[in-house]
């Protein structure tokens, strides 16, 4: 579904991404893992379009989707779930939905929204509320929503366990396992090992804007050295 090949991006004179080829597959869910300052957050701002990289190609569904603005991207059927949340906090629940729409040019039907509300009951009961009412846990679950309602083919997601309580690391993880047997491919950042094991058909560890490992959950426990050498502190 998205193959990135010999990605360079910058910002300004700083050389972030260093030559990143990956692919993901229709249906998978692929896991970016490392250290902070990676590049991991670069790479989905790179595919996104919301930074420009200097070199490589980024092709989805066999066409080219470099150089090209992000919201043509989300036409295409990407979406883009950021980190720290970024939830519009003086919209109402159903206010922020809406806006994942504006990208794909859609007004959202009814089915869209109950669909959501079924895979995140505690924000139908919240739905007229502020999103500054809303707990660290619903937000970042209104962000995944948010990116989740247009109904695209391949989730950009970043970090989304970071900062919460274990339960709701739980409720999180097991919506994302859920969305993708439900036919929506992810590409995931994730900075807990624990959470990318459990999801994840491929992952790939990057360290300084590289990648230093990709293959299978199983291989990369195998592998204790490249554990230690890029995924501990």
């Amino acid at each position: 579904m998205l193959r990135v090949e010999g990605l360079h991006t910058y910002y300004a004179e700083a050389h972030i991404l260093q030559g990143i080829s990956l692919q993901v597959q229709d249906g998978e869910i692929a896991t970016i893992i490392g250290r902070n300052g990676a590049g991991k957050t670069t790479l989905l701002r790179s595919i996104m379009g919301i930074v420009k990289p200097k070199r490589g190609q980024i092709i989805f569904e066999g066409e080219s989707i470099s150089g090209l603005p992000p919201e043509r991207i989300a036409r295409r059927g990407i979406s883009w779930v950021p980190e720290e949340r970024r939830v519009l906090t003086n919209l109402t629940v159903m206010e922020n939905l809406r806006l994942g729409m504006l990208g794909v040019r859609r007004n959202g039907s009814q089915s869209d929204f109950d669909q959501i509300f079924d895979y995140f009951p505690q924000l139908k009961e919240r739905m007229g509320q502020e999103g500054r009412h809303l707990s660290g846990g619903e937000q970042q679950m209104l962000v995944i929503a948010r990116g989740l309602v247009a109904r695209p083919k391949l989730m950009l997601v970043d970090e989304p366990t970071e900062g919460l309580s274990p339960l709701i690391v739980h409720t999180v993880t097991e919506v994302l396992r859920r969305i993708n047997a439900e036919g929506t491919t992810i590409l995931l950042v994730e900075q807990t090992l624990e959470v990318a094991l459990a999801l994840s058909r491929t992952i790939y560890v990057m360290d300084q804007g590289r990648l230093q490992f990709s293959g299978s959950p199983a291989e990369l426990l195998q592998d204790p050295s490249i554990q230690e050498r890029f995924l501990t502190i």
